[in-house]
């Protein structure tokens, strides 16, 4: 369990301010006077003068909550189609599964984000939407490459003449021999949409101008960081904590289940 430490210790504030937080803070403050210190206010005020503390507070839960659901969503629509591709004996239903996928990866992250954000308006369940489907496929071309070799082997060929559903064969056979393989696709892509949420936010899409967002009040209090800088560096450190502490972990816990990792040495009080 030591191994966790780390991450835990980094990821844990930021975690608790975007999930507990604003249960117990309440609604934000009224606004006031722009770029101020002191004045009953710990950390000052932001850039339309509400205080900092409090949009802290509130400002984790729109990066947390789409960066997991948009995860979820991306693996939801990749693990089938990324299963299907690599234990299909057809190859053209494989290249109409995975040719359309290479024409959007062919298209910058970004840019496919603000043209379909163009269009829609607004709002945290969209924004998920989006940063799914830009993980979309690069996550079914990752779960293709890990199930490819277990499903070309001869335990898939032994599980299909026993007359196994393909459920059993996919999920229970090939996608459990692939788990590690995902598991560590998984921490990267929960990574990268930490960061598409925040650059989202930055650039004001999928969100409001002034709403209680980190990435928001690192954009907009950028012009008043030498009067007042706590309004931009608290919410740059937390994104940053939260990302790297979610690195750590899912580091942690693939170091735990590396193949051929000694075991721990008993200590001298346990038999053998």
């Amino acid at each position: 369990m030591r191994r966790f430490l780390p991450g835990t210790a980094v990821v844990a504030v930021p975690l608790a301010l975007a999930l507990l937080g604003p249960l117990f803070a309440g609604e934000p403050g009224p606004r006031g006077v722009s770029f101020t210190s002191g004045d009953g206010h710990v950390l000052g005020t932001d850039f339309v003068g509400r205080d900092v503390v409090a949009q802290v507070v509130h400002g984790g839960r729109t990066v947390v909550v789409v960066a997991l659901l948009a995860t979820a969503l991306a693996y939801l629509v990749a693990l089938p189609l990324g299963l299907v591709a690599a234990l299909t004996d057809r190859r053209r239903l494989e290249d109409l599964l995975m040719r359309p996928l290479d024409v959007l990866l062919a298209v910058p992250s970004l840019l496919l984000i603000l043209l379909v954000a163009a269009v829609f308006p607004p709002g945290a369940g969209g924004l998920a939407l989006l940063i799914a489907l830009v993980n979309i496929p690069d996550a079914a071309r990752i779960v293709r490459a890990a199930a490819a070799q277990t499903a070309a082997g001869p335990s898939v060929e032994a599980l299909r003449m026993q007359g196994e559903t393909w459920w059993r064969t996919a999920v229970g056979h090939v996608g459990r021999a692939s788990l590690r393989t995902l598991a560590a696709d998984a921490g990267l892509r929960l990574t990268g949409a930490l960061y598409l949420v925040a650059t989202a936010a930055f650039l004001g899409v999928g969100v409001t101008p002034d709403a209680a967002d980190w990435a928001v009040m690192v954009d907009r209090n950028r012009p008043g960081l030498s009067v007042q800088p706590w309004a931009v560096v608290v919410p740059a450190v937390l994104i940053v904590a939260l990302t790297v502490g979610t690195n750590l972990l899912f580091d942690a816990a693939l170091e735990g289940e590396r193949p051929g990792r000694r075991p721990s040495k008993p200590s001298k009080g346990t038999r053998r």
